[in-house]
Protein backbone atom coordinates (compact mmCIF):
# COMPACT_ATOMS: atom_id res chain seq x y z
CA UNK A 1 0.00 0.00 0.00
CA UNK A 2 1.05 3.56 -0.70
CA UNK A 3 -0.48 6.56 1.03
CA UNK A 4 -0.50 10.01 -0.60
CA UNK A 5 -1.25 13.34 1.09
CA UNK A 6 -1.38 16.60 -0.84
CA UNK A 7 -0.81 20.06 0.60
CA UNK A 8 -0.03 23.59 -0.53
CA UNK A 9 -3.27 24.58 -2.21
CA UNK A 10 -4.89 27.95 -1.65
CA UNK A 11 -6.12 31.17 -3.16
CA UNK A 12 -3.80 33.14 -5.44
CA UNK A 13 -4.18 35.97 -7.92
CA UNK A 14 -3.68 35.43 -11.62
CA UNK A 15 -0.01 35.56 -12.48
CA UNK A 16 0.98 34.28 -9.07
CA UNK A 17 2.63 31.05 -7.97
CA UNK A 18 1.94 28.11 -5.70
CA UNK A 19 3.85 24.97 -4.86
CA UNK A 20 1.93 21.79 -4.18
CA UNK A 21 3.43 18.91 -2.24
CA UNK A 22 2.52 15.24 -2.20
CA UNK A 23 3.92 13.31 0.75
CA UNK A 24 4.14 9.58 0.28
CA UNK A 25 4.34 6.75 2.83
CA UNK A 26 4.10 3.00 2.86
CA UNK A 27 5.68 1.00 0.03
CA UNK A 28 7.31 4.01 -1.57
CA UNK A 29 10.21 1.88 -2.85
CA UNK A 30 7.70 0.18 -5.18
CA UNK A 31 6.61 3.36 -6.96
CA UNK A 32 7.31 3.45 -10.71
CA UNK A 33 5.92 6.91 -11.46
CA UNK A 34 3.91 9.69 -9.87
CA UNK A 35 1.64 12.29 -11.37
CA UNK A 36 -0.58 15.27 -10.78
CA UNK A 37 -4.15 15.48 -12.04
CA UNK A 38 -6.75 18.17 -11.58
CA UNK A 39 -10.51 18.44 -11.70
CA UNK A 40 -12.36 21.70 -12.10
CA UNK A 41 -16.00 22.06 -11.02
CA UNK A 42 -18.27 20.41 -13.56
CA UNK A 43 -15.40 19.03 -15.60
CA UNK A 44 -13.67 15.71 -15.93
CA UNK A 45 -10.38 15.00 -14.23
CA UNK A 46 -7.43 15.86 -16.45
CA UNK A 47 -3.78 14.92 -16.51
CA UNK A 48 -1.33 17.66 -15.53
CA UNK A 49 2.17 16.18 -15.23
CA UNK A 50 4.03 12.99 -14.48
CA UNK A 51 7.51 12.07 -13.23
CA UNK A 52 9.31 8.78 -13.43
CA UNK A 53 10.15 7.84 -9.81
CA UNK A 54 12.78 8.44 -8.67
CA UNK A 55 14.15 10.37 -11.55
CA UNK A 56 13.95 13.32 -13.85
CA UNK A 57 11.95 12.05 -16.82
CA UNK A 58 8.86 14.23 -16.94
CA UNK A 59 5.75 14.65 -19.07
CA UNK A 60 3.40 17.63 -19.12
CA UNK A 61 0.00 18.48 -20.46
CA UNK A 62 0.19 21.15 -23.15
CA UNK A 63 -1.97 23.46 -21.05
CA UNK A 64 0.69 23.72 -18.32
CA UNK A 65 3.93 23.23 -20.25
CA UNK A 66 6.36 26.05 -19.54
CA UNK A 67 4.43 27.20 -16.47
CA UNK A 68 4.38 24.15 -14.18
CA UNK A 69 7.32 22.05 -13.02
CA UNK A 70 7.00 18.60 -11.49
CA UNK A 71 9.83 17.33 -9.30
CA UNK A 72 10.54 14.83 -6.58
CA UNK A 73 12.71 14.41 -3.52
CA UNK A 74 13.26 10.70 -2.98
CA UNK A 75 14.95 11.26 0.38
CA UNK A 76 11.85 13.05 1.65
CA UNK A 77 9.42 10.78 -0.22
CA UNK A 78 7.73 13.88 -1.54
CA UNK A 79 6.66 15.05 -4.98
CA UNK A 80 6.13 18.69 -5.86
CA UNK A 81 4.31 20.76 -8.44
CA UNK A 82 5.63 24.28 -8.84
CA UNK A 83 2.94 26.33 -10.54
CA UNK A 84 3.91 29.72 -11.98
CA UNK A 85 2.01 32.26 -14.08
CA UNK A 86 -1.25 30.87 -12.78
CA UNK A 87 -4.44 31.54 -14.71
CA UNK A 88 -8.07 31.46 -13.57
CA UNK A 89 -8.53 28.34 -15.71
CA UNK A 90 -6.02 26.55 -13.47
CA UNK A 91 -8.62 26.65 -10.69
CA UNK A 92 -9.34 23.04 -9.68
CA UNK A 93 -8.84 20.37 -7.08
CA UNK A 94 -5.37 18.93 -7.60
CA UNK A 95 -4.66 15.27 -6.92
CA UNK A 96 -1.43 13.33 -6.78
CA UNK A 97 -1.27 9.74 -7.91
CA UNK A 98 1.21 6.86 -7.92
CA UNK A 99 1.59 3.75 -10.02
CA UNK A 100 3.69 0.66 -9.25
CA UNK A 101 4.25 -0.58 -12.81
CA UNK A 102 4.69 0.92 -16.26
CA UNK A 103 1.19 1.67 -17.54
CA UNK A 104 -0.78 4.31 -19.38
CA UNK A 105 -0.15 7.94 -18.55
CA UNK A 106 -3.67 8.06 -17.12
CA UNK A 107 -3.81 4.81 -15.12
CA UNK A 108 -2.69 4.86 -11.45
CA UNK A 109 -2.92 2.60 -8.45
CA UNK A 110 -3.12 5.14 -5.62
CA UNK A 111 -4.63 8.59 -5.23
CA UNK A 112 -4.50 11.34 -2.66
CA UNK A 113 -7.50 13.23 -1.31
CA UNK A 114 -6.76 16.42 -3.22
CA UNK A 115 -5.92 20.02 -2.46
CA UNK A 116 -7.89 22.97 -3.76
CA UNK A 117 -6.33 25.69 -5.90
CA UNK A 118 -8.26 28.84 -6.69
CA UNK A 119 -6.88 31.49 -9.03
CA UNK A 120 -8.68 34.82 -8.99
CA UNK A 121 -8.70 37.17 -11.96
Amino acid sequence: QVQLVESGGGLVQAGGSLRLSCATSGRTFSIYAMAWFRQAPGKEREFVARIRWPGVITTYANSVKGRFTISGDNAKNTMYLQMNSLKPEDTADYYCAAVLTQRSLYDYDYWGQGTQVTVSS
